[in-house]
């Protein structure tokens, strides 16, 4: 019984002790950042019930959505682009800790303002799976109300996703005028199309045979029509009104298969809409900003210069 009772206290102690030395390096929203609600009070739309506390995991994956908003990066010395950046995770979580919030500070350095898009999860219990792309056109929207109170030019206003961040970013992006929520106010009177757009590794098509990601079962579920694909594959929806667009992606991504980029690429091509792309030979996927010194680390380089002059 002694020898547990000492077993069971070292356990204990070093259980303490991991505590103390992780616990800083613990996935938290800075509390210093403004955050902006999407939505006026008890107007969301296609609420459903009551909502608990929302749950973000020591690495920063977000679940739970109860409040959609914005998280505001605003540099000291704003050059008056900003930039609407959303994170991926399949339509199932959103992956603040190794893409959003790390490439808004990156933008915030540079001078661009970068609003960090928390939105609703299509299987959370909302009236419909469209909430995504509700709460990305509002975000577009309410951004560009506020363009004055950022020193934003209005006509500077992009967007940036990855994975299925990508896919909404592009849905937006190619569709900025469809009703996706009834207008509740001023705002919704404002165009919701971007000026640019960057998708990196993107969920681009819900058609075979790139309808095996999770941002497919998350919106469509498991038996959808060809109708319902169509409307929801982002290369179909290409026109040319579509901003210019900037895409990069790894050859060997196991999730999102690397015709997604190839595909919209095409479309852009087709429609006459300047594009840039660049293929990586290897990074897999969720690379996000990617680590120092890897092939794909090079594209937030690209896109900045792209940004400048390519667009």
């Amino acid at each position: 019984m002694k020898l547990l009772n000492i077993t069971v206290s070292l356990l204990l102690f070093l259980s303490n002790m991991y505590n103390s030395q992780t616990s800083g390096r613990k996935f938290q929203i800075s509390s210093d950042l403004q955050q902006i609600s999407l939505w006026p009070k008890n107007r969301i739309p296609d609420q459903s019930g009551t909502r608990g506390a929302e749950i973000i995991t020591y690495k920063g994956s977000l679940t739970n959505i109860s409040t959609p908003r914005l998280i505001v990066h605003r540099p000291e010395s704003p050059n008056g682009t900003a930039i609407l950046v959303i994170s991926g995770g399949g339509y199932a979580h959103i992956e603040l800790g190794k893409e959003s919030t790390p490439t808004s500070k990156w933008l915030q350095s540079e001078g661009i303002t970068a609003f960090e898009l928390i939105y609703r999860l299509p299987q959370e219990g909302w009236k419909t799976t469209n909430v995504p792309f509700e709460d990305a056109q509002r975000a577009m929207r309410l951004i560009r109300s506020s363009a004055k109170n950022y020193e934003i030019d209005p006509h500077k206003i992009g967007i940036l996703g990855f994975s299925a961040g990508g896919h909404l970013a592009g849905m937006i992006a190619t569709q900025p005028n469809k009703k996706f929520y009834t207008p509740i106010d001023a705002i919704d009177s404002l165009s919701a199309r971007p000026d640019f757009v960057g998708l990196i590794y993107p969920v681009i098509s819900m058609l075979p045979p790139n309808n095996k990601t999770h941002a497919f079962k998350s919106i469509l579920g498991t038996n959808p029509s060809i109708s319902e694909e169509v409307a929801f594959s982002v290369e179909r929806q290409v026109n040319a009104q579509t901003p210019p667009t900037f895409l990069a992606q790894a050859i060997d991504d196991p999730i999102s298969p690397v015709e997604n980029s190839t595909l919209m690429n095409n479309a852009l091509k087709k429609g006459n809409v300047s594009v840039e792309m660049h293929l990586f030979q290897n990074g897999g996927h969720g690379w996000g900003m990617g680590k120092k010194g890897s092939e794909v680390a090079a594209w937030s380089g690209l896109f900045r210069s792209w940004t400048e002059v390519g667009k």
